[in-house]
């Protein structure tokens, strides 16, 4: 019996030792990538730096943290952030980040707010730590601008996994809830507010394949840049007018996206509509176009849905020989 006890008193003490060695491990690695932060000419600031969790994990926690990237103009600011790992497998971590946080962008300020945002990620056994797989999900999250205007949904989830056997593609969706744009932005393509607040269904299935992988060093250096988007199903339904979207983009180096998506359009001549009451089509386009799609509708049998496609060149995007507008630069900061 003694030399039981006394092995379990040795075992206990090495699983300490061994604990407070990662833990030690892990509260100084965090504090030297602050100070390489720092050296680069970020903003890189916490009050303080805690890890708890003994004996099973390691639960790290950054009061008062900012961080802000000159380069690029991002920002991000929050009372505290969590990191939660097991000892005995430390590349599976879950974030949490507080009810109350501030994002800047190059364009503005944003302050958000949620009941429960708290993300799962998988990593690979690498020192620059690869993305496997994540998960995000925030409850009742609200983004406000600067302006005071307000967009608001029940949930967004938001799920990542790497392809396998690739290094840097990766399968995406993205659904928001009950997605409410802000008024601003509803009065921009809904002036006689006709239609509802908020969307019955917004969600993306997307296929994505980056220069390189999204690990650490998408953090510290420079953002992995897409060059080839496949477009599975994007769908948005706002009242009775419904979108959805496939296709694939190939993106060069500028990040100029060259490629085909076929846009199905529902009660399309309504859409047309708020599109040139808003002025985000001029009068004279919107004409042409309208002659355009019921010259389509005749064709397809179908008067109040559409197939429409769309072809991604030479920076511009293209309804058959028309150009309808200049295409998006996709690059990530």
């Amino acid at each position: 019996m003694r030399a039981l006890l006394a092995v379990i008193a040795i075992a206990a003490l090495g699983w300490a030792g061994y604990w407070w060695m990662g833990a030690s491990a892990v509260q100084s690695g965090f504090a030297a990538w602050f100070d390489a932060r720092r050296a680069e000419g970020w903003v890189a600031d916490t009050a303080d730096i805690t890890v708890r969790g003994f004996p099973n994990r390691f639960d790290t926690t950054f009061t008062d943290i900012t961080l802000a990237d000159p380069g690029t103009g991002w920002a991000w600011q929050a009372p505290f952030f969590q990191l939660f790992a097991l000892s005995y497998q430390p590349n599976h971590v879950i974030a949490t980040w507080p009810d109350t946080q501030s994002l800047a962008t190059p364009r503005q300020t944003f302050d958000l707010s949620s009941v429960k945002m708290q993300a799962s990620s998988v990593l690979g056994a690498d020192t620059a730590l690869p993305l496997k797989r994540a998960n995000l999900v925030a409850d009742t999250l609200a983004i406000t601008d600067e302006a005071g205007e307000t967009t608001a949904m029940t949930a967004l989830r938001l799920a990542v996994e790497r392809v396998e056997g690739s290094e840097a593609s990766y399968h995406l969706g993205l659904a928001a809830d009950n997605l409410s744009p802000a008024r601003a932005a509803r009065l921009r393509m809904d002036r006689q507010e006709r239609l509802p607040q908020t969307f019955s269904a917004f969600r993306a299935d997307i296929n994505a394949t980056f220069d390189r992988p999204w690990d650490r060093h998408a953090l510290e250096d420079a953002r992995p840049q897409p060059r080839r988007i496949t477009v599975n199903l994007a769908e948005a339904r706002w009242g009775d007018l419904e979108l959805a979207a496939a296709g694939t983009l190939d993106v060069d180096a500028t990040g100029r996206p060259s490629g085909r998506l076929t846009v199905r359009a529902r009660n399309w001549r309504e859409i047309l509509q708020l599109a040139r009451a808003s002025g985000q089509l001029p009068p004279g386009l919107a004409d042409q176009m309208e002659t355009g799609l019921s010259m389509l509708a005749q064709l397809s049998g179908t008067s109040q849905t559409l197939d429409i496609p769309l072809d991604f060149r030479v920076g511009r995007i293209f309804l058959g020989p028309v150009p309808i507008g200049a295409a998006p630069v996709l690059t990530l900061r």
